[in-house]
């Protein structure tokens, strides 16, 4: 592939987002959002920012390297929680999505 290829593949994808994203935010935008939702999404973050500072290699490097610490934190989630041990309700999504995580399949 040429310059030109790869310029109207990119080109294609994001004029193609609105018409394949604007439906999903019509049939989503009213489903209930809880704060046992917040909570969830917030227990995911920690785990997102434990990634980061633990196996990240450009974070690491920032922070073996004295960069920018506020720089590199900035960057991580403002609102987070961690939960020791924590296990979703049995049969919840929730716990369908850590199945779904630690138990991947070949979707091809």
């Amino acid at each position: 592939m040429n310059m030109q290829d790869w310029y109207n593949f990119v080109t294609g994808v994001g004029n193609s987002f609105l018409k394949a994203y604007l439906p999903i935010v019509e049939n989503r935008k009213d489903t209930p959002y809880t704060q046992t939702h917040r909570d969830w999404q917030e227990i995911r973050r920690g785990r997102y920012v434990e990634f980061n500072l633990v196996h990240d290699k450009g974070t690491l490097f920032g922070l073996k390297t004295n960069g920018r610490i506020e720089s590199i934190l900035m960057s991580l989630p403002p609102h987070v929680q961690w939960k020791y041990d924590h296990h979703p309700t049995p049969g919840s999504e929730e716990e369908k999505l850590i199945h779904v995580l630690k138990n991947p399949r070949e979707w091809i």
